[in-house]
């Protein structure tokens, strides 16, 4: 993968829903490998920009680059390719629970996979050993053939990681992927991407509300306040005076 062209590049991009405007006038860059923390206070816009970056929101002003192409210039088939590069793991997790875990597992090929593949698949499961692969790197190879609704919440938090990793994309996204954990369990996953980012190259960008997991699992934060961004710093030189003014009321 060519570093020199940034997986994202946002260009003066702003984000309305309504009268409301979610983020305004946004200039970033974000490269391969890079591990990125979004950070600041509810309503802020940390959602509304994974939603750029993934594609599922375009931008009401500007531009969003995604591995050097704007997304709102592409064709509809050429934007899912280019949307298949990016993994994006969600708070909700997303998992269908009265399935089997092989099957959530392998929703991450949905992209590439045929419908009939798709139906076949549901009957019997195809692609085990890539599924068991990614099940042994999140830790959980023993969970193949479980019901997933008989599984933990950071159980159910490491399939929604291990079908990113079977999507194989060049960038992974979590939109507070810690939110309905507990504190052991938040950590396991934070970790748990932090290594993955690690052993992989993949860029890494990940929406937190909490500042010390952005301080020691990241190399940049960007801190969010009322939809503009408010600082882009690495952690060592994030002071508790700014993060007093990224949370005051």
């Amino acid at each position: 993968m060519n570093r020199e062209v940034p997986i994202f590049e946002l260009k003066n991009v702003s984000q309305k829903f309504g009268s409301f405007e979610s983020l305004t006038d946004i200039n970033l860059q974000i490269g391969a490998g890079d591990r990125v923390a979004l950070v600041g206070p509810s309503g802020a816009g940390k959602s509304t920009l994974i939603g750029l970056l993934n594609g599922t929101l375009l931008p009401s002003k500007g531009e969003v680059c995604v591995l050097g192409r704007n997304l709102a210039h592409l064709r509809p088939k050429l934007r899912r390719q280019l949307q298949r590069q990016i993994g994006t793991i969600y708070q909700q997790f997303h998992l269908v629970d009265n399935l089997r875990v092989i099957h959530n597992v392998n929703a991450g090929h949905l992209g590439k996979w045929s419908f009939f593949k798709a139906v076949v698949s549901l009957m019997w499961p195809l692609e085990i050993e890539t599924a068991a692969k990614a099940l042994t790197q999140v830790g959980i190879a023993e969970k193949l053939f479980e019901r997933t609704d008989r599984l933990s919440g950071g159980q159910q938090q490491r399939v929604a990681i291990a079908r990113v990793l079977v999507q194989n994309p060049a960038a992974i996204l979590a939109d507070e992927p810690i939110s309905s954990l507990d504190p052991e369990r938040s950590r396991e996953i934070m970790d748990l991407l932090r290594q993955l980012s690690q052993e992989t190259g993949k860029t890494l960008v990940t929406s937190l509300h909490a500042i010390e997991f952005a301080r020691s699992h990241y190399q940049r934060i960007i801190g969010l306040r009322q939809g503009r961004i408010l600082f882009d710093t690495p952690p060592e030189k994030l002071t508790s005076t700014t993060i007093e003014q990224l949370y005051k009321t």
